[in-house]
């Protein structure tokens, strides 16, 4: 695929967990806390990278034993919740190159906004406490609204609140999960492979550029005035919402 056409791209669709911030150890120390209270096996954090990414139901239902009834199922999500909502913060931050990444997004003028299949009480917070330097024109997280990733109303949501046209997005996360959302929902899937997926599936699953840092999304925006057009990275084929 080439390089977008210089202000082809108006606006940003993050990902959260996986692609702006490393979760990874504060999820899996919350699930690991209520199967051990449970007295159930617990899983090392590494195993959490193919557990996330569909809402905490699923997350539930992989990390617990197989014969979990569904009541037990329902009683694990409301306690992982519960423990989760004080402990979100511990060792979560945001990847290296993020702060970058978005300071020179923000200075060019484009939109950006967060799309997450996490509780949306928690999306809100993490933005608001790690990503508070830059503004977000939307954020939305996981509730009745909207049915989660992969469907694409939430991320067409956000397009039509931000008015610009699904073409003119970028799609940036880590896993099948939102490359999926953005091919349905006509946006440019782009993959992180800093998150918790690796290359395979996100290439199988619609990613027409792979990016090894945040910052390597900059040549995708096309050149600025009076730029040369910069090397864009190898591709994969050869109102207000708040």
């Amino acid at each position: 695929m080439s390089t977008p056409e210089p202000r082809s791209v108006r606006a940003v669709l993050f990902d959260l967990d996986g692609t702006l911030l490393d979760t990874l150890e504060d999820l899996a120390a919350s699930m690991n806390h209520v199967l051990d209270a449970r007295g159930w096996p617990q899983h090392e954090a590494a195993a959490y990278r193919h557990f996330v990414g569909e809402g905490v139901d699923e997350l539930a239902r992989r990390a617990a034993p197989p014969d979990c009834d569904e009541a037990t199922l329902g009683a694990l999500v409301k306690d992982m919740r519960a423990h989760y909502k004080d402990h979100w913060a511990v060792r979560s931050r945001p990847y290296p190159g993020v702060p970058e990444l978005l300071e020179e997004l923000g200075r060019r003028g484009l939109k950006l906004a967060v799309l997450s299949n996490k509780m949306e009480e928690f999306t809100r917070g993490m933005v608001s406490r790690f990503l508070n330097l830059w503004r977000f024109a939307a954020v939305i997280g996981a509730s009745p609204r909207f049915p989660l990733k992969p469907d694409p109303r939430s991320a067409l949501a956000i397009a039509t609140a931000l008015r610009v046209s699904p073409g003119e997005f970028l799609y940036l996360g880590d896993t099948s999960i939102d490359m999926r959302t953005a091919v349905a929902a006509g946006m440019e899937p782009i993959g992180a492979l800093w998150g918790f997926r690796d290359a395979d599936e996100l290439r199988a699953s619609g990613a027409r550029h792979l990016l090894s840092a945040p910052l390597e999304l900059l040549p995708l925006l096309g050149p600025e005035p009076g730029e040369e057009p910069p090397a864009a990275p190898e591709s994969t084929t050869g109102g207000r919402l708040n």
